[in-house]
């Protein structure tokens, strides 16, 4: 059952300390707003000055090679068909692309060192890295070439180039990779026809030295002689060279069954059969297709009679070309029935030569193994040239391995810096750095900027709370709802003094400017507005300034008073307004401190309490001089004016102690020149000043020009006025 008072009180909490951080935020708003313009100004400065880049963008399509060499024996694998690059492969074509051969070509292609005062090759292709990115674009075999530099052109012209060197170097490479396949088969080839020579060559001594006759597989009856092994030999060799005829027909058959459009054509072109009309056929159609590019460039339209003849002759050129390879294939055709034929002859030859000496060459193991080695090797040489054959037929097939997509392109606004997103980060930055310092100036800032603070250092209560801009009460026309604050310090010094005759009050403050004379002539204006008898005394024989708030002349006063035989009566003024009086300071003693501590000043001090209901005693700042400790000791009462967000704490609590030190008695503490607009926190007690201020329908009050004459039924009519206040206890 405790889950939800603690869930409430932990509410609470939490938006209290969301009230304090708003708080913050609002006393501190001028040092975020100084933060914020200074840190978005100098990004905006820095926007401003970076060198404006531009970026040019090719697109690539990436192929795997189609030749796969074992680099263990240079064997050649199976040619690749539609696989897709890997993340591995895709990176090292990044490699390629940043090496130096790469771009170097581009630094002599584009003379960069001509293009770029003081740079030479070797800086020239280090540049080139600096400014240059890759990227492969996600789920694709497409790669990205960037380039940014602050001229569009050369960024143009680089990316261009870096992509066509790029896939001229691949091009090249692979020509080089076919050639050395074309080689590797070769080499395979040769090696496997010596391979059947030898086991030829080794099967034929076992024949001659067993004495049995050999055509090919097949036994005689008879020992052989010279002649008829000749005779074997070159039929062995009539028959190998007709299969792999026979193969290489085949395959070519199938090639151009299989083969489609440009390739069908590259391929025909290059078999130069005799009779063969596809390579002419295949210039003329290359001719006619320059012909009408020139026609087009030339600025004739597509129905123009010379384009639109040149379009048909050309249609019937791509359709003579077809018929060619028809007729090509259909020539191999009747080339592959030629070599069918004479290899149905060799073997009926050779068939006819034979006789049955089976069992004799069985006897001889040395016979069955040499025959098993040599037919095995001459079945792997006949498939392997079989095998090789469609292998350098798709190897001498031009491929691409590098495709440009895109050629590159540049935008007419530079892409760096980017001027939103320089202006949003210093934006950010400046309104959060804004925050930090506003945040960091409340922590080390140990001034007191709340009634907690005040009571919590000096355990005394905070008698009022004074607004901003709060002028001179008796200044003022109309009815002015400022006075209500002091009426509120009135009614609180009333209620926290301990004995009804401590009429006596010093009005004290730490250091000066902050608003200790101006506290004190308010509070005794509002007083004497409510029919109390008031005598301000200006103590301050320093730097006195009460009179000026009544323009009185402060050639005599109390120092007067102090040092000569003048009465009372010689000294105290009576103010414009009903029941002030005032006490100037006259003329500045030398030794003011020793003046407010003599005998005649405590004298003055009991006569004046019996004299009038309040006696406000204005004095020197605190801290700076002995003269407010000594008449905090002649006094019942201190109260001590502070500045809001201006004296620091322990000077705060160094000011009661001074007091106390003496004797005095503190009886709270004004809180003077609050912001209240932007403070939240006092809102709550100012916030009823001009709802409850007298208006203009109100009883009248004593006007600021009454003379002392005419004072008497006005201030009846005051006191009338304000029994409500008498009955709350000011009477002093």
């Amino acid at each position: 059952m405790r889950n939800g008072p603690e869930r409430q009180t932990n509410a609470s909490e939490a938006a209290l300390h969301a009230v304090d951080y708003w708080q913050v935020l609002k006393n501190r708003y001028g040092v975020i707003l100084l933060t914020f313009l200074l840190i978005f100004m100098t990004a905006a400065v820095i926007t401003y000055v970076l060198p404006k880049k531009y970026e040019s963008t090719a697109l690539l399509q990436v192929n795997h090679s189609f030749i796969e060499l074992d680099p263990l024996n240079g064997s050649v694998g199976q040619p690749m068909t539609g696989a897709s690059p890997s993340h591995a492969y895709i990176q090292n074509q990044f490699k390629i692309i940043e090496s130096e051969k790469t771009l170097l070509r581009v630094v002599e292609q584009l003379d960069l060192p001509t293009r770029w005062n003081g740079f030479d090759r070797n800086m020239a292709v280090l540049k080139l890295k600096s400014i240059l990115k890759t990227e492969q674009i996600r789920n694709t075999d497409h790669i990205e070439i960037r380039i940014r530099h602050q001229n569009r052109d050369d960024a143009r012209d680089i990316a261009k180039a870096i992509a066509k060197s790029y896939q001229e170097g691949r091009n090249e490479d692979e020509r080089k990779r076919a050639g050395d396949a074309l080689d590797a088969l070769e080499s395979e080839v040769r090696s496997q026809e010596d391979l059947v020579e030898d086991k030829r060559r080794h099967f034929h001594s076992i024949v001659r030295a067993v004495g049995i006759p050999y055509i090919e597989g097949v036994l005689t009856s008879g020992r052989m002689g010279q002649s008829e092994e000749t005779i074997l030999r070159t039929a062995e060799m009539q028959q190998f060279t007709a299969e792999e005829k026979k193969g290489q027909l085949e395959n070519q058959i199938a090639q151009l069954l299989t083969l489609r459009d440009e390739e069908l054509i590259d391929f025909a072109e290059g078999l130069q059969l005799p009779g063969s009309q596809v390579p002419v056929l295949r210039a003329r159609y290359q001719e006619g297709k320059v012909n009408i590019a020139a026609l087009e460039a030339s600025g004739l339209g597509r129905k123009h009679p010379s384009v639109e003849m040149a379009y048909i002759a050309q249609e019937k050129l791509s359709e003579d070309l077809k018929s060619s390879v028809v007729v090509l294939r259909e020539l191999l055709k009747t080339q592959l029935n030629l070599v069918n034929g004479q290899l149905d002859k060799i073997k009926d030859r050779v068939e006819d030569r034979r006789f049955d000496a089976v069992d004799k060459a069985l006897q001889s193991q040395d016979y069955v193994e040499a025959k098993q080695d040599y037919e095995t090797a001459k079945a792997m040489l006949s498939q392997m040239k079989l095998t090789n054959s469609a292998r350098r037929i798709a190897l001498k097939i031009p491929k691409t391995p590098i495709t440009i997509l895109e050629e590159a392109k540049i935008g007419m606004d530079p892409v760096y810096p980017k001027v939103t997103l320089f202006l949003s980060l210093g934006a950010a930055v400046g309104l959060i750095f804004g925050i930090a310092i506003a945040f960091s100036l409340e922590y080390l800032d140990t001034s007191v900027k709340t009634l907690e603070d005040v009571e919590r250092y000096l355990q005394v209560p905070v008698l009022a709370v004074i607004p901003t801009d709060v002028g001179v009460l008796h200044k003022q026309s109309g009815m002015s709802p400022d006075a209500e604050a002091y009426r509120i310090l009135r009614t609180n010094i009333e209620f926290n003094r301990n004995n009804p005759e401590d009429n006596s009050i010093t009005i004290i403050s730490g250091g000066a400017g902050e608003g200790k004379s101006t506290t004190l002539v308010n509070l005794a204006y509002v007083c004497a507005q409510g029919g109390y008898t008031t005598l301000m005394i200006d103590a301050d024989l320093r730097r006195p300034n009460v009179h000026t708030f009544f323009d009185i002349n402060n050639s005599v006063g109390l120092s007067n008073y102090l040092t000569t035989d003048l009465m009372l009566e010689d000294v105290i003024l009576q103010t414009p307004v009903d029941n002030l009086y005032f006490l100037p300071s006259g003329i500045l003693p030398a030794d003011a401190a020793g003046l407010l501590n003599s005998r005649r000043m405590s004298e003055l001090i009991q006569d004046v309490k019996q004299r009038f209901d309040l006696v406000l005693v204005d004095s020197p700042p605190i801290l700076g001089v002995s003269d407010a400790s000594v008449l905090a000791s002649e006094v019942d009462l201190t109260m001590i004016v502070v500045q809001h967000r201006k004296l620091p704490r322990n000077m705060l609590v160094r000011v009661k102690e001074a007091v106390e030190n003496v004797g005095g008695h503190v009886i709270g503490v004004v809180l003077n020149n609050v912001d209240v607009r932007s403070d939240s926190q006092y809102q709550y007690y100012t916030s009823y000043y001009t709802y409850y201020a007298p208006s203009a329908d109100s009883d009248p009050v004593p006007s600021v020009g009454a003379t002392a004459s005419g004072t008497s039924a006005a201030t009846e009519s005051t006191v009338a006025a304000n029994d409500e206040d008498k009955d709350e206890g000011l009477s002093y």
